[in-house]
């Protein structure tokens, strides 16, 4: 079968995400995001730009931080994937979650999710962050309704409380 042909054909696809085993079947170049809006369900991850400009996609990709939106799923293949939904729960909020809330993090929600896991990632790298750390872990990721105070009060306020498992 010709390369051409191969790409236009489904393929089964195996990772973990938050933790559960998936298998789905899509084409290889279809994008992450959409295997895990589409696919799995996990809508808490956001399609902003569809060009990986505005970080509104983010998840953990083997412990980095990417734009699912232009990750092609093969190459998710055998990965562990963290979404927005892998964080915390809806009666037991993550540490970050609960900053984004209490702050006033979180506006409209379309760059929350993205902006909670570049905070996540962060955090796990550098548990003390200065507003320029914070600045900088979030570059990536685009909000049009905060003006980012709150959002990088809400990354502080979490390193501060050490809530941020």
């Amino acid at each position: 079968m010709s390369q051409a042909r191969e790409s236009r054909s489904k393929s089964e696809i195996s990772f973990t995400v938050n933790g559960l085993v998936s298998t789905v079947r899509a084409y290889p170049m279809e994008r992450l995001l959409d295997v895990l809006r589409g696919e799995l369900g996990l809508t808490g991850t956001k399609e902003g730009c569809g060009e990986g400009e505005c970080g509104s996609c983010s998840v953990l990709l083997d412990g980095t931080l990417v734009n699912s939106c232009l990750i092609p799923v093969l190459q998710a293949s055998g990965a562990r994937i963290t979404t927005i939904e892998g964080l915390g729960e809806p009666t037991r909020l993550h540490g970050l979650q609960k900053a984004f809330l209490e702050c006033g993090g979180a506006q409209c929600g379309i760059c929350t999710p993205g902006m909670i896991l570049a905070a996540f990632h962060l955090l796990r790298k550098n548990p003390d962050p200065t507003l320029e750390d914070i600045r900088e872990g979030l570059a990536g990721n685009l909000c049009r309704c905060t003006g980012y105070a709150q959002i990088f009060e809400a990354v502080a306020e979490a390193a501060r409380r050490r809530d941020v498992s």
